[in-house]
């Protein structure tokens, strides 16, 4: 069959945006308010979506509701953090918990202890210390690894994302912080310890996301991340591996299902039950810096760092809701939806990839490998955003650029419904999906 033609993509995106404003009103007048008191209305800009983003009137288990009354099974999992769905019952219990003892207490006590316990337990940490978010605990990994190397590059995977501060795009962005990055190219076993041998006296650390989350799910070879391992060991650089995303994917975190050991680990998004959270850890030699009973001590604040509802609702998710078999469990999941949706995208010679590990999932308008940043940025971004329209219209919810993130309450029924959803899109639209 003969590729679209561009006018066809066009017309049909434009459709589609016409269909989804017109069924929206209440959620077109209050994007025109936002605008009055946010940039553009948005104050997170990675939800805002063209023509407009949905705003929510409602959550609850496994579905949202709109401010106009639609609902959608909900997919996206608030980026991988929302990993026991809405209102989870014991979520909420251990937040009357930590309203009942108090909060803003602005002092030390017994939660952060037994949570901290808990975490360094699960993922193989020497010593933690928490954070309020991904972005803070891998800015605080980096100032550790360069504190205690005493050297000043930063080698990142060019298209990493590491927080709102460390894009690792080529050419960086302004609101950057502003450290000297060293960028290299991602599963490039030659090229990337060329690079390292290169700065290996200035190096600091390196920074990996065992899977690349914010590039398009795109897992790290087992033989690329030895090859860091073995190079940074070997010329005394600081290994970060960010779990922020990737510790969901198996009891331990990804690192210890492939077996490699980091001197630092970075965690976020779900392990807080929900609650803003972030955490770093790992070597005890490297973390002792942050002791402050030690001279010269590594200062790190931050307000809510043990905050009681984190503490309390954390604990709760991680020890008794969370449990290595249910992170097995919907890992399992995730795995057999992405294997039903390439089947399907086979089936019906597309150009539809789902990228990813176990319950992270990312849908691409791509055909043939998705392997790297820069096969990713190869896709149609046109037809990102028709897929998106078209999936909100069937009443499945997931993020513009077709990532996805199960939570726990999401079923086996709700995957059978969205693959027939993406049935009847691929079908509908078989003739702007056909590879060039």
């Amino acid at each position: 069959m003969n590729a679209p033609l561009i006018d066809d993509i066009d017309a049909a995106l434009a459709k589609a945006s016409e269909r989804f404003l017109a069924a929206r009103p209440k959620t077109r007048a209050l994007q025109d308010e936002a605008k009055t008191v946010m940039p553009g209305g948005n104050t997170r800009t990675v939800l805002f979506t063209a023509p407009i983003p949905i705003r929510i009137a409602k959550a609850d288990g496994a579905v949202l509701t709109d401010v106009d009354g639609h609902s959608y099974v909900d997919l996206l999992g608030e980026y991988s953090a929302g990993l026991y769905g809405h209102s989870h019952p014991r979520i909420a219990s251990a937040v009357g918990d930590a309203l009942t003892m108090g909060i803003n207490i602005g002092a030390h006590h017994g939660l952060e202890v037994q949570f901290a316990k808990a975490v360094t337990r699960r993922f193989g940490l020497d010593l933690v210390r928490f954070t309020n978010s991904g972005t803070e605990a891998n800015m605080m990994a980096l100032g550790a690894a360069r504190s205690f190397t005493k050297r000043s590059k930063i080698l990142g995977i060019r298209g990493g994302y590491h927080g709102g501060t460390l894009y690792f795009t080529p050419g960086g962005m302004p609101v950057n912080a502003p450290y000297d990055i060293v960028l290299a190219p991602f599963n490039d076993i030659a090229g990337t310890r060329k690079l390292i041998a290169e700065h290996a006296e200035s190096l600091a650390a390196i920074i990996i996301e065992p899977m690349m989350g914010g590039a398009g799910c795109l897992p790290a070879d087992i033989d690329y991340l030895e090859m860091l391992r073995a190079e940074s060991e070997a010329r005394g650089i600081i290994l970060i591996f960010d779990e922020v995303m990737t510790s969901r994917l198996a009891p331990h975190g990804l690192a210890a299902k492939l077996g490699i050991t980091p001197d630092l680990k970075t965690l976020g998004k779900y392990i807080g039950g929900g609650m803003s959270f972030g955490a770093f850890g790992g070597r005890r030699d490297i973390m002792e810096q942050f002791d402050p009973t030690r001279p010269q001590f590594l200062p790190h604040a931050g307000t809510f760092n043990n905050n009681t509802l984190t503490m309390t609702a954390g604990f709760a998710a991680l020890s008794e809701i969370f449990t290595p078999q249910a992170c097995l469990d919907l890992n399992r999941r995730g795995d057999a939806l992405r294997d039903r949706l390439n089947d399907l995208f086979m089936r019906y010679q597309v150009k539809l990839k789902a990228t990813g590990i176990g319950s992270l999932i990312n849908l691409h308008p791509l055909s043939g490998e998705v392997g790297t940043p820069d096969d990713v940025g190869k896709a149609d971004p046109r037809l990102r955003q028709l897929l998106y329209l078209d999936l909100l219209e069937e009443g499945y919810y997931v993020a513009g650029r077709g990532y996805m993130a199960l939570s726990l309450v999401v079923s086996d029924e709700h995957c059978d419904g969205f693959c027939a959803a993406i049935e009847r899109i691929v079908t509908a639209r078989r003739h702007l999906f056909q590879p060039k």
